[in-house]
């Protein structure tokens, strides 16, 4: 028998630490060469940790929540053989498999104690391939053959999924992250009851929301600012739009709303801007790079529409929809939720009368708007249904003064209220 001791490697340029947010084995277990060990959170992206060797568990680093430098010991592992010093272990070392968001969570940890093994894991019903039996897992894609390495194979049987089902993230090799994808989507949920109480430890990704915006709250002045907007002339247009697409996209308030955005950040560039307040630098963008604030099931992420202002609305569409896929499916890449320089909050038909988003730091504003609802409004003295929608944006006193946010806010409303102007030049 002989130790081998797994250091968790290098999982990004700039990275010097990775917080535990799930252990997928414990002390005593064995795990089998490519079998998950842990994953690992760095910023917004998840990593998954994969062993390189075959053994028993001996020891792990500390809890779910605990954070460990890079060049570290993540795990020992018993192994049969003689021992692997250091320098061979980390030329061993497979790449990590960066998915990008939580993968499901393992039951919460008592104490310092691991996590359990990853049997609790959710379990998509056999019915939702057919009445018949699965299909074999040596099964095809699109004609070519599905791979896997035995240890996902074995855990895509035992969970009940047709590998053939499961769409790879690279390439045409399935792996662990892909099939915590498809249980995000396919995964059974525990119907209705009374909970007992339990205590829930905040890691992960609602870590880091927690952690983001209590940074925005305690450094930035907010204020809000709120107008109603007759959006009845633009979902007018919306709908001749759509009646007339063709192949395109079906569009929804969303791009026209960002193109109104972005053509009247033209006059008001202090809107569109990142505060540095340890170096007092305020950096106005050119580009408008939005991000969306989109609710996943691993928490809210920010996915971001890149050079919004040079896209049509057809183009916005459909990359609005390919970023909340990615970001839902854990399948977003790490450039995709980072660098955006606005923020743009939607809860939709849950929108309410008016909210008061909370600024994505550094950046200096975000725009909120409400749901579209119909209401009596008097016009030329006659009172008639129009379709009307609040609209917030928070903004940080320090950089942008109530007067311009109220101006910005002003010059959308007579865009949004009279369409055309969002495309004319």
């Amino acid at each position: 028998m002989a130790t081998y001791t797994f250091n968790l490697p290098d999982i990004g340029e700039g990275i010097a630490e990775a917080e535990i947010v799930a252990w997928h084995v414990k002390v005593g277990d064995r795990v089998e060469e490519d079998g998950r060990i842990a994953d690992m959170m760095t910023d917004k992206a998840t990593v998954e940790m994969e062993s390189p060797v075959s053994g028993v568990i001996r020891k792990v680093a500390g809890a779910e929540g605990d954070v460990i430098a890079i060049g570290s010991m993540l795990v020992e592992i018993e192994t049969e053989g003689e021992a692997v010093d250091a320098p061979a272990q980390e030329e061993a070392a497979p790449s990590p498999e960066v998915i990008e968001a939580e993968t499901p969570k393992a039951p919460p940890a008592e104490a310092a104690a691991p996590a359990p093994a990853p049997s609790a894991a959710p379990v998509v019903p056999k019915a939702a391939s057919g009445d018949g039996p699965l299909p074999s897992q040596a099964s095809d894609h699109g004609g070519e053959k599905v791979l896997a390495s035995p240890v996902v194979r074995q855990r895509a049987r035992d969970l009940g999924i047709d590998l053939a089902k499961v769409r790879p993230a690279e390439g045409n090799r399935i792996r662990h992250a892909d099939l915590d994808a498809y249980l995000n989507f396919g995964g059974t949920r525990a119907g209705p009851g009374r909970a007992a109480d339990e205590e829930i430890r905040v890691i992960g990704m609602r870590k880091r929301i927690a952690q983001n915006m209590a940074e925005s709250k305690r450094h930035i002045p907010h204020f809000t600012y709120v107008e109603e907007i007759d959006v009845t002339k633009m979902e007018e247009m919306r709908a001749e739009m759509n009646e007339s697409r063709g192949s395109r996209p079906k569009l929804t308030a969303l791009p026209i709303l960002i193109a109104a955005i972005c053509k009247t950040l033209r006059e008001y560039p202090m809107l569109n801007a990142r505060y540095d307040d340890e170096a007092n630098v305020v950096t106005r963008f050119g580009a408008v790079h939005l991000g969306i604030a989109t609710q996943t099931d691993a928490g809210l992420m920010v996915p971001v529409l890149r050079g919004a202002e040079s896209l049509s609305v057809w183009d916005m569409a459909s990359e609005i929809a390919r970023l909340a896929e990615a970001a839902r499916s854990g399948k977003a890449k790490s450039e995709e939720l980072s660098g955006s320089t606005l923020t743009l909050t939607s809860l939709g038909p849950l929108g309410g009368i008016a909210t008061t988003p909370v600024i994505n730091r550094p950046e200096v504003a975000i725009i909120g708007p409400n749901k579209i609802v119909e209401r009596p409004m008097v016009v030329d003295g006659a009172v008639v249904i129009r379709k009307m929608m609040n609209l917030s944006i928070s903004c940080d006193h320090r950089v942008v003064d109530g007067y311009d946010a109220a101006s910005f806010v002003q010059a959308l409303k007579r865009r949004i209220e009279t369409p055309i102007y969002i495309f004319a030049d």
